[in-house]
């Protein structure tokens, strides 16, 4: 069973990976394969220094990451340079990460551009973590201690929460406690799990 878990920054999607992961799921993490793959010395951060030069390196020569961000959000022609050179390195992590699973694993993709990147319909399911927009404006001040324009400008780089929604087989609310974002996934893991329902 292939799982694709998304939903938008700060919706609490990393803690529901947590969650999935405790209840037996194999979690797949894009964000951290994604960190990997332009570590020191590989070649992948060879070809980001490449095409955006050594201003990016830290003093330590490793990538440095608020920098990176910073210039790709603002620009998309960036974003997608830096995107063609790290996405093909992570799926080459994640397909030898999926063939080393348990047979009848639940396999849980951690995407949090799933909506971006028109994958969806590969996974037999897919979780989307949601709250509203300001939900999540609130938590990256609170927790991050971004502006709010850089908050909003995070959110308007995303998939809008519609389309997010529109691809879920099931929606995980986490607008309420921990103890009820809980109840919620293992509901939804009972049902990723359950055999009448597999496809």
């Amino acid at each position: 069973m292939r799982v694709g878990l998304t939903g938008g920054i700060a919706s609490g999607k990393s803690t529901v990976s947590v969650m999935l992961a405790e209840l037996g799921a194999v979690v797949i993490d894009a964000d951290r394969l994604a960190r990997e793959v332009v570590e020191r010395g590989t070649p992948g951060l060879a070809a980001v220094v490449e095409a955006f030069g050594e201003q990016l390196l830290t003093p330590e020569g490793d990538l440095d990451r608020p920098a990176m961000g910073a210039l790709v959000f603002q620009d998309e022609a960036k974003r997608r340079i830096l995107e063609s050179i790290v996405h093909p390195l992570v799926f080459e992590r994640i397909v030898a990460l999926e063939e080393r699973a348990p047979e009848g694993a639940v396999v849980v993709h951690d995407i949090p551009l799933l909506a971006e990147s028109g994958r969806a319909d590969t996974f037999d399911a897919v979780v989307v973590v949601d709250v509203p927009s300001e939900t999540q404006v609130e938590r990256m001040l609170r927790d991050r201690g971004w502006t709010r324009e850089d908050a909003e400008s995070r959110i308007a780089a995303q998939a809008s929460r519609e389309d997010r929604l529109a691809l879920a087989t099931y929606v995980v609310d986490n607008t309420g406690s921990l103890d009820d974002l809980r109840r919620r996934v293992e509901e939804v893991y009972a049902a990723l799990t359950d055999p009448s329902r597999a496809s």
